[in-house]
């Protein structure tokens, strides 16, 4: 009698956001034969109505989504959890005038730590799936993260902090997408969300306005925006409120037609000092110090010095680099790098291989 291989079907559960890249994962899963249910994660309780946070609707949305495609959908609330892990600590940060980037600190401790627990542990599953733009490769019983295909989303840059582990269960359906197909696909498949924005900007904060929102929670400290030149030009709300290389809101009016930029923060005198134009030299930095890499690429530990390509913020192009790997990792920008500061994570690339990274904690100007 002839044998047949048995062939496991494995079970994911899906993080659902109600949104249209989430939705297109769960199109991507079931079309791939996997057995799927989904998951919508709460994170966030205060001020949870239809003109801010939208949770509601998000629920809405994804139950809708889930029933037509005939999958269960799980509720869980974890805004304990996130308060806890990650709005508190980006509260201290602030309130101790450092920065963090809370969207990283999110995969790190919700997605990929507390989620995909309750995912393994409790749902039994196999795998758990998000719609990050990012690709997984394995090579040599290793796991890789590479840039998605669609180098406007790819969103590498946020799961930097993943361990082998975490990325070994983790499966990321969009990274061959592009944006402009996933849309359409939604719109053939006549989804509700088709038309449906993309979420930006910080997860909690949503459509509210930064500062009306984060000054409930840290200390307002006024004080007084001067130039280099020590001549006082305006007022500042708080130096938590504002970053290095900001433009927007320093409420400066005299009448130039040049603006301003914030270059350096004086927690001692409580002042910020800006500098008119974007081309100043205070502005650029050519110097980091990070304490700590979060390798995924463990082969470059071992080697003193490697060159590659390096990001501070999301949207930012990749700069050439030189990292040097040592107690105290240094790296060393090809061309000056504008608006760099303390507590921002900085990612390394090789092609489009993504390394690792780590926080920034030292900085050394271009002069």
């Amino acid at each position: 009698m002839k044998k047949y291989k048995i062939i496991k079907i494995f079970k994911v559960i899906l993080a659902l956001s109600g949104g249209i890249d989430s939705s297109i994962s769960l199109w991507i899963l079931k079309k791939l034969g996997y057995k799927v249910k989904c998951v919508f994660i709460k994170c966030w309780e205060e001020e949870n109505n239809n003109k801010y946070c939208n949770i509601k609707k998000d629920y809405k949305d994804a139950k809708n989504i889930c029933k037509l495609f005939n999958t269960k959908l799980y509720l869980i609330n974890l805004s304990y959890e996130y308060w806890k892990k990650v709005f508190n600590i980006f509260i201290k940060k602030l309130n101790k005038f450092k920065i963090i980037n809370p969207d990283i600190l999110c995969n790190k401790e919700i997605k990929f730590n507390t989620f995909l627990k309750f995912s393994i542990k409790i749902l039994k599953a196999d795998f758990i799936a998000t719609g990050h733009y990012v690709i997984k490769k394995k090579k040599n019983k290793k796991f890789f993260l590479f840039k998605s295909l669609d180098k406007n989303k790819d969103q590498s840059y946020f799961l930097y902090q993943l361990k082998q582990k975490q990325i070994k269960k983790c499966i990321f359906p969009l990274g061959k997408y592009y944006k402009t197909n996933v849309r359409k696909i939604a719109k053939n498949l006549n989804l509700i969300n088709a038309n449906k924005k993309s979420s930006t900007g910080i997860c909690f904060i949503g459509k509210k306005k930064y500062f009306n929102f984060i000054k409930k929670y840290i200390k307002q400290d006024y004080g007084n925006i001067i130039t280099l030149n020590k001549k006082i030009i305006g007022q500042h709300k708080g130096l938590s409120l504002y970053t290095i290389g900001q433009r927007k809101n320093l409420n400066i009016n005299l009448g130039q037609h040049i603006p301003y930029y914030v270059a350096k923060k004086n927690i001692s005198k409580n002042q910020i000092i800006v500098v008119k134009g974007k081309n100043n030299i205070n502005l650029y930095s050519s110097i980091i110090y990070i304490n700590k890499i979060y390798y995924i690429n463990k082969n470059i530990k071992n080697k003193k010095k490697i060159f590659c390509k390096i990001k501070i913020r999301y949207r930012q192009k990749e700069i050439n680099c030189l990292l040097y790997i040592k107690k105290n990792i240094k790296i060393i920008f090809k061309k000056p790098v504008f608006g760099v500061e303390i507590g921002q994570s900085a990612v390394l690339y090789k092609k489009n291989m993504c390394l690792g990274g780590g926080i920034i904690t030292k900085i050394f100007s271009t002069k």
